[in-house]
């Protein structure tokens, strides 16, 4: 079969298109013919080596949508069946799905009902997971004044869909470092944008908010909770500010008085809730439709395209 073989850290050339050998079924797992997946910016991190526990040649990949193709559980799966796949160490402990099969183990396969393309489906597991995850978390209210900090990423565009398919009038308002990248959020429907150089900091005059989307993570942190509202709710979820931990962080003084801070690990994942999700996704008619897609031969230009100042939404690679 075809895959994108990491060999050793560094930048996209790394991520080379070559013939491997189809991985064999074993006692536990189930080969699942890949039929889509997305660009992560975790496999970002891990391709340059920012994951010590990953160990090379590898061939990366944390989500996965696609069908059966030869199991071992016949009683909870059957060939052609339509399936998601997502974290659970794929594409960090084992191999991803960067490739035409992927073998995965049994618990970590979860059978879906949809109508979505597969362009379509194949940009929801990881970034839509994690969006649905934020939003429920926020308990959003009917009037709540909500910010989503980082709203051009793929959760971001992500979280704005969901949050207004709510229809419960709110005011969302979005940030981005680059103005060149405004139509963009105009396009997708989010019209009060705040255009900030230094992403860490909302400028000084930014009215509080009921909620806030932090998705640049740990970096910026303590100046999302000092622009919420009194009970207002923070979810700190990613890291795209390149910062993966909260250093001397004292919940006592960093956390204002009656305000709270939460956030999503999409690594808890629960097949009831993945298909609630595309369940809603379908029923309130969300365009979830990739930015852009790829063929598998090029997965090292959808990685330089996500990196790049041109990257919005989700990117998401087809094999076949």
């Amino acid at each position: 079969m075809k895959a994108i073989v990491v060999s050793h850290p560094g930048g996209p050339e790394v991520l080379e298109y070559v013939d491997v050998p189809t991985p064999s079924v074993k006692p536990g797992w189930t080969r699942v013919k890949v039929r889509g997946f997305g660009i992560n910016h975790s496999e970002i991190f891990t391709r340059e080596g920012e994951s010590p526990s990953v160990k090379f040649p590898r061939i990366l990949g944390i989500e996965a949508v696609g069908t059966i193709d030869e199991t071992t559980a016949p009683d909870k799966f059957h060939p052609g069946q339509k399936v998601i796949s997502i974290m659970g160490e794929m594409g960090r402990a084992f191999d991803g799905g960067y490739a035409e099969y992927v073998l995965l183990p049994n618990d970590q396969i979860y059978p879906i009902e949809t109508t979505l393309s597969w362009a379509d489906l194949a940009a929801v597991p990881e970034t839509y997971y994690t969006a649905w995850g934020i939003v429920r978390s926020l308990q959003i209210r009917t009037g709540d004044r909500i910010l989503i900090r980082a709203a051009t990423s793929g959760v971001g565009v992500a979280v704005y869909k969901l949050i207004q398919a709510l229809t419960r009038h709110n005011d969302i308002v979005g940030t981005t470092r680059s103005v060149k990248k405004r139509p963009l959020l105009e396009k997708v429907g989010m019209n009060q944008i705040i255009v900030t150089p230094d992403a860490l900091k909302l400028p000084a005059d930014t009215k509080p908010f009921d909620k806030i989307v932090d998705l640049i993570g740990p970096a910026s942190t303590r100046d999302s909770l000092r622009h919420l509202n009194q009970f207002g709710i923070a979810n700190v979820t990613g890291e795209l500010g390149g910062v993966w931990y909260l250093q001397d962080f004292d919940p006592i003084t960093d956390i204002p008085n009656d305000r709270y801070l939460t956030g999503f690990s999409s690594a808890d994942v629960s097949a009831r809730v993945l298909q609630e999700m595309i369940t809603f996704i379908e029923e309130r008619h969300i365009d979830v439709s990739p930015i852009k897609t790829f063929p598998l031969s090029e997965t090292r230009q959808a990685h330089e395209f996500l990196a790049s100042s041109h990257g919005f939404g989700k990117v998401v690679v087809l094999p076949n």
